[in-house]
């Protein structure tokens, strides 16, 4: 995720299954997570979190390694 990226969000079959929103707030670096399962109908997300951080480095690493595991599980990340 860039700098100017801001959202990643990965699919699975075609379906949205995560999105991950990156973002400053109060000095820290704040990662949102919506998770729709893709074994319900579940209209509303699952929001883990959210995840603090104290640099963009930290913030981008989590996110990078989630989306580096949401393609081991078979999701194409954008």
């Amino acid at each position: 995720m860039s700098a100017g990226q801001r959202v990643k969000t990965a699919r699975k079959d075609g379906r949205q299954v995560v999105t991950l929103r990156r973002n400053a707030e109060n000095d820290q670096v704040v990662v949102h997570c919506e998770v729709y399962p893709v074994n319900s109908l579940r209209v509303e997300p699952i929001r883990p979190g959210p995840f603090f951080f104290q640099t963009e480095k930290e913030a981008t690493a989590f996110v990078e390694e989630t989306s580096r595991a949401l393609e081991y599980l078979g999701c194409t990340v954008s």
